[in-house]
Formats: structure tokens, sequence, C-alpha cells
């Protein structure tokens, strides 16, 4: 239903405000008919690399542009609309914005009749492009406040977040970009699927697959359930003194309720005191303590102002293979577990992953 509604709303304010803005009452010169066909993948599937803002602008505008050019190079409608679609196709390769309802959007052009014809070039950016772009805009709205993210863009799960030019870790066993790359090319085939999603549901499976060689052990089963947190309006030298007393490097931050905030550990207060690589030790140290009790008498700040915000945390019945990945190629050493509720239950970090692995490869 929410695809059903974001087509209806994205055509119905297409067509509305292209007829605002060109001034006419006729829809027919207003919205072009391939746009039913480009909502489709907007609205349904905005995770398609076909569905992609430059997909269907660049994909719509160019395809109309050779349709154009197909008209008035050919006289015969029955040679320039199979020329248009097949060569409308090719640029769109090219240009590495192909979107399959473009091809529906050379066939106009030609075969649109005299007000298509008599348009020309213009046709391709007025209503094509106009219309594109609107229909873009709406889907970028809609799709977000709807929870889903779009534009879709590439987030690889196989990045070294340690910017060296190691692999990350579960690749150096298991399959890489490049091999992923190669199975792609020998495919031969475009895949109605962003690279990144084919990328997380391969190592989803090789996570099920570990899941029903080893057994399903839980987070919640090997998480640290009497773990040390923080408020938000925590002064920072109490938290500084936590994680120095605990020897952690990371704290969780709960509201009053339970909820996880965020996560506040060293590099925070480094960062925050504007640690230098150049600067010696004592110098370091001098510069953390002026900045944890406050320079020139001033209040000391709270961990609400340093926290790290954007946490990822696991509930409690999620197997541990998930928590490979995330540890190894994110490089997280402390990870937030929260009941159905999304109340803090526990934390697991490296040491209890580790642990849980020896425990389950001795028992095979």
């Amino acid at each position: 239903m929410r695809a059903v509604a974001g087509a209806l709303l994205g055509l119905l304010l297409t067509a509305g405000l292209s007829m605002h803005l060109l001034g006419t009452a006729t829809l027919p010169l207003a919205l072009v008919a391939p746009m039913g066909a480009s909502a489709v993948l907007l609205f349904c599937v905005p995770a398609s690399p076909l569905a992609q803002p430059w997909s269907v602008v660049g994909g719509n505008t160019v395809a109309a542009l050779v349709g154009v050019a197909c008209a008035k190079a050919i006289g015969n409608p029955l040679l320039a609309a199979p020329l248009a679609g097949s060569l409308a196709i090719l640029v769109m390769f090219l240009l590495r914005c192909l979107h399959p309802p473009s091809g529906a959007v050379a066939l106009t052009t030609v075969l649109g009749g005299p007000a298509v014809h008599a348009a020309g070039f213009g046709f391709a950016f007025v209503p094509v492009g106009l219309n594109s772009a609107l229909i873009v805009l709406v889907a970028l709205v809609f799709n977000n406040l709807t929870g889903r993210r779009y534009p879709h863009t590439q987030q690889s799960m196989l990045q070294n977040v340690h910017a060296t030019r190691d692999p990350v870790p579960t690749a150096r066993i298991g399959f890489t970009k490049e091999d992923m790359d190669a199975a792609l090319e020998r495919y031969g085939q475009v895949l109605d699927v962003s690279r990144d999603d084919l990328e997380a549901i391969l190592l989803e499976t090789e996570a099920q697959a570990y899941g029903r060689r080893f057994g399903i052990v839980t987070c919640g089963a090997i998480m640290s359930k009497d773990a040390v947190t923080v408020r938000p309006g925590m002064p920072l030298t109490d938290a500084w003194r936590l994680l120095r007393r605990h020897g952690l490097h990371a704290l969780p931050v709960l509201d009053k309720a339970g909820h996880v905030l965020g996560v506040v550990g060293q590099n925070d207060f480094l960062h925050h005191a504007g640690l230098d690589d150049y600067q010696t030790l004592g110098e370091r140290l001098q510069g953390l303590f002026g900045h944890l009790l406050g320079r020139r008498g001033s209040r000391p700040g709270t961990v609400a102002g340093i926290m790290h915000r954007h946490v990822k945390t696991v509930e409690e019945s999620d197997p541990i293979a998930e928590l490979v990945p995330l540890m190894t190629n994110q490089g997280l050493h402390h990870i937030p577990v929260v009941d159905t509720r999304g109340i803090f239950a526990g934390v697991v970090g490296h040491s209890d992953l580790l642990a849980a692995l020896l425990v389950n490869f001795s028992k095979k």
C-alpha cells in the first residue's frame, strides 16, 4: 500500500505542477505516459540502480533527445522507432543512466504525433526532463519520510575502516569485492539490485550458514549484563573517572527510560580535547585535563556534548554471527544490546565474542 500511495502522490503532483509551470490545461502536453513506469521503480523498488535520480532524469532526457534526432533524420516511423529505442539503450549504458521506462520515452518522441514533433529537441527538456525531475523530487521526500533510504547510495560493508590496503577481516577467508566483480562480469546481465544490497545478502547468507553449522548462540547469552552506563547530562570529569576506574574503552549513554542515546569513548574525549599527533605525552595529558576540568574556571562539559550518537545496537535474540562483520569490518569494539522494547540490556564486546567462538569451535 505504501508503494501505491507513493505512486499516486508522485504522479498527481508531477502532473499538477507540470501543468501549473507550463501554463497548460491539456494533460497530454504536461505529463508523458512513461512517467507511470518510472513511478513503479521509484516507489516500489527505490533501492534499484535503475531507479536512482541520475537514471531517471538522465535516462529519460537522453532517450528523448535520441528519439527526436531519429525522428528528424528518418522519415519512416517504422524504421525510426526501433532505431531510437536501441540507440537510447546504448547511450544510457555509456552514460550509466539505464532506466527501462526511457525506452518508452524514445518511442514516444517518434510516435507521439504532430504536437511532439513540433516541440523538437525542446520536448526532451519540457515536459520529459521537467516530469522526471519532479517525480524524483517527490520520491526523494516520500521515501525518506516513510523510512526508505533514497537515493540508495552504495555503502559497501567490505570497506576497511582503518584506511589500510588490507582487506577487511571477513574478506580474508570469505569473498572479496574482487570476487563479486568477477562473478558479476561472468554473469553478463544487469541486476535490478544495487551492488551493496547484493553484498549484504551474500554476507547474511554466510551468517545463516555459520549459524546452521555451529548452532545458534544469541547476543543475550554472551553479553555483559552488569554494564557501566552514563546519562547524557553527566559531567565529563565523572564519565572519564568511570572509564579509567573500570578499565573500559566506551560507555553506553542512556536516557531515563533506558533507551540507548549514544556511546562515549576514549576517542571522543581525546578528540574533544584537541590532542594532536605532534604533542608530547605531557602536553596531551595537560590538554585533556584542561578540557575535563574546564579552562578559565568554566563549567565542565557534559557527555551529551561529545558522545557518538549514531550507534549500532543488536537485540538479545540476534545470533552472534551478526556481530562478526560489525566488529571486524566496521571496527566496533563494544555494541549495546537491547531487548524487544528497545531497552538497554547489556553490552557485548570483542572478548565476549571470542570466548563464545572458542567454546563453539572446541565443541565441534
